[in-house]
């Protein structure tokens, strides 16, 4: 018995966080659902199980229900669909839309009772009834000697994952605990599997099939699960379904040059057009530098789908004179000496007391920019 286990697809999420880019990144996760399907049938799946959250409010627009359920109507494999904290089951929730009652694959998970599916298996679902709370939503699944297959189905947090109040908290050992042969879970993004006592792959996270953000780890994953019988350990296989890669790259520059090495790098990454970057440097700038950092945000504007390039951290290097020197004479450059020196941590003028060598830092890279910007 083979099955597809994904979770979190958020439809509807804005990504506002990435401007234009937004409408991309809300057009894939919907595109990669289909991928999903088309998945799911090569690999002969017996049925599809969506662990919660897939979408990302009760308040959407009620068309991108009506996408979604069209999408999973495209094939006959069941579609088992979970109820998650942003989607839950309450009045007026997604789960009334007359779209689900056209669809005669799609099931939609309302009630913690068991549900017996074809060839020997039956599905003990978790739906979720609130935005927060702080029960663990497998205990009512009892042990059980039954001889077939027992899946469970849920959405929250296992304990060790950090965040500052339990979410719907599902102890490690949930799975061994139920008597289940698999544990399917949604709510956490990064794929993640748990070992029972004896070491056996019971319990995982799908992680969401499209990243969501920057910094998100192993995501853009569903899971392949084969189960031979019941007891047997089940055999997990990640897939790699998502269409966008976000990469957050952070750099500390400390010498002249390794701009120009960034710039290179991010020149030769493939797929661009599907590429959100996100770039964060501190450290110190160097004047030689100065034509990289122009050169890298026009590579970023004119090549991927998303581009951010943070130096706000980043300072002019204390020793590097030519800035200054390159600057008008008169009172901005008279300006940008004071705040050399104020930059210097070994100042040994006097200081005003709000003025601590960063700031000045800060203001003297501040001036360069609105000089550069004067001089375009």
């Amino acid at each position: 018995m083979k099955f597809i286990h994904t979770a979190d697809w958020q439809i509807g999420m804005k990504a506002a966080h990435v401007g234009a880019a937004g409408k991309a990144v809300r057009e894939a996760r919907l595109y990669t659902i289909l991928t999903i399907v088309t998945l799911a049938q090569e690999n002969h799946a017996d049925f599809i199980l969506v662990a919660g959250d897939t979408f990302e409010n009760n308040s959407i627009d009620r068309l991108q229900v009506q996408k979604v359920a069209d999408i999973l109507s495209k094939t006959q494999i069941p579609v088992f669909i979970l109820p998650g904290n942003h989607d839950p089951l309450v009045p007026g929730s997604v789960w009334e839309h007359p779209a689900w009652k056209t669809c005669d694959n799609v099931h939609i998970l309302i009630e913690r009772e068991p549900i017996e599916i074809p060839g020997g298996i039956i599905l003990y679902p978790c739906p979720v009834l609130q935005k927060y709370s702080r029960k663990d939503p497998t205990t009512w699944i009892e042990k059980s000697r039954e001889d077939r297959i027992r899946i469970g189905i849920a959405h929250g947090t296992v304990e060790g994952v950090h965040q500052d109040e339990p979410d719907y908290p599902i102890p490690r050992h949930a799975a061994e605990r139920c008597g289940l042969d698999y544990l399917a879970l949604g709510h956490w993004h990064s794929t993640t599997t748990y070992e029972d006592s004896s070491g056996c792959v019971r319990m995982a996270y799908s992680g969401t099939h499209e990243t969501t953000k920057f910094g998100e780890r192993d995501s853009g994953n569903i899971l392949l699960v084969d189960i031979p019988g019941r007891g047997i350990p089940p055999v997990v296989k990640s897939i790699h379904v998502g269409t966008l890669t976000w990469k957050l790259v952070e750099g500390n520059l400390r010498a002249p040059g390794e701009l120009a090495s960034l710039r290179k790098d991010i020149e030769n990454m493939e797929n661009p057009e599907k590429t959100l970057m996100d770039i964060r440097i501190k450290g110190l700038l160097f004047c030689e530098d100065r034509g990289e950092i122009e050169q890298i945000r026009d590579i970023l504007d004119s090549r991927f789908l998303f581009g951010r390039f943070d130096l706000s951290d980043a300072i002019p290097s204390a020793t590097d004179d030519k800035w200054v020197a390159d600057l008008p004479p008169g009172v901005v450059r008279e300006t940008a000496n004071i705040l050399r020196d104020l930059s210097k941590p070994n100042f040994s003028g006097k200081r005003p007391d709000w003025v601590t060598s960063e700031i000045a830092s800060r203001a003297l890279l501040e001036l360069y920019a609105l000089v550069s910007e004067v001089a375009r």
